[in-house]
């Protein structure tokens, strides 16, 4: 049964309609990100949910109650914000205990909660700290031991490691997804970042102009992507013009050289244009690569990316992309080489808008 139900959230701005038609429904304990570039209404839809932006059309539930005429402090929801938004003038201790504080709770139970948060984010030892004393992190941290403090019932992330450096981004958000698995909270995450919301999340909502363009699956994103911009946005992609010759035998061409997909094409006609994906990864060159799909083209630069090198060749005047594991002892093709990249003909998919 759906926990956090959303049913035609629309959302205006003057004439600008940043949210349409938006519906979806989470589970309870389940982890979903809301993925997309900047302007594509996810943390909109975020700030509906908390209460801080009204719907300008459409309703949300919170296990079966409708938060409609709810203010943000009626709501049972706990929120982790990009900028920390801790209390300067507070400690550690007191800025987790601050909503229980609020609520009115009894002094034993506010420092039994604090001592149990803290104990969770590893930070027992800081109590006493303010959060000038600390680093970004840390800080980002206690954020989160606040916004649990209070046992919401649904935690809203925006953002929240954005501001930090690439490592520690790595490590907070696997605290962060081990945490939500131990408490079981239901959790909405709001990122831009695509290997975040692949790495954490049950369940991925990709946003584009206002809409979800896709919603499933970390593995389903990646691999299945629904339309064109899923497929530009999720993860390094070629996509590839393809001539239809026979619709019925799934067959185009790419450049000057055939191919028989697995996905069928029926409805298409001979000479339609079609848009191809290929992961760079799907490929291989090496002369014992398994696949029953070859194409063969000149390599026009290798990049060396550390644990890969992103090679890409030249197939009749598509450039396409692909990726082979850094070995010291294998040297990449060079520029002006010829090379044959072998694959599964189910890897290419075609991308249906």
């Amino acid at each position: 049964m759906s926990f956090l139900t959303l049913s035609n959230i629309q959302k205006s701005f003057g004439p600008v309609q940043v949210v349409k038609d938006f519906n979806m429904t989470i589970e309870k304990g389940e982890f979903v990100s809301f993925l997309g570039p900047s302007g594509c209404g996810k943390t909109t839809v975020l700030r509906m949910i908390a209460g801080f932006e009204s719907p300008s059309g459409g309703t949300i539930a919170i296990d079966g109650k409708s938060q409609q005429n709810l203010k943000p402090n009626q709501r049972n929801i706990g929120m982790v914000f990009q900028a920390y938004a801790l209390f300067p003038n507070m400690n550690v201790a007191d800025n987790v205990a601050f909503g229980l504080k609020i609520a009115g709770r009894p002094k034993a139970e506010i420092d039994a909660r604090v001592k149990e948060m803290l104990s969770l984010i590893h930070l027992d030892h800081l109590a006493e700290r303010y959060p000038f004393q600390m680093s970004g992190g840390q800080q980002q941290r206690v954020a989160l031991a606040r916004a649990l403090a209070p046992k919401p019932q649904v935690l809203l992330l925006d953002e929240p490691l954005s501001a930090l450096d690439a490592k520690i981004r790595v490590s907070l958000r696997e605290e962060i997804r081990m945490i939500q698995q131990q408490l079981g909270i239901t959790t909405v995450f709001v990122t831009h970042d695509q290997e975040e919301a692949l790495s954490i999340s049950d369940r991925i909502v990709v946003m584009n102009a206002g809409r979800a363009d896709q919603i499933g699956k970390p593995a389903e994103i990646y691999n299945r992507p629904a339309t064109r911009f899923v497929a530009n946005f999720v993860g390094t992609l070629n996509l590839i013009e393809a001539k239809v010759v026979d619709p019925a035998a799934n067959r185009v061409t790419i450049g000057d050289q055939g191919v028989t997909l697995r996905e069928s094409i029926g409805g298409a006609k001979a000479g339609d244009t079609l848009s191809l994906a290929l992961r760079p990864e799907s490929g291989s060159i090496a002369p014992d690569a398994k696949g029953d799909t070859a194409l063969s083209g000149k390599v026009v630069s290798s990049n060396f990316l550390g644990s890969v090198i992103r090679t890409r060749m030249d197939v009749g005047g598509h450039v396409i992309s692909f990726d082979m594991f850094n070995n010291p002892g294998i040297a990449p093709p060079s520029a002006g080489q010829t090379v044959a990249l072998k694959f599964t003909a189910s890897e290419l998919l075609v991308i249906r808008d």
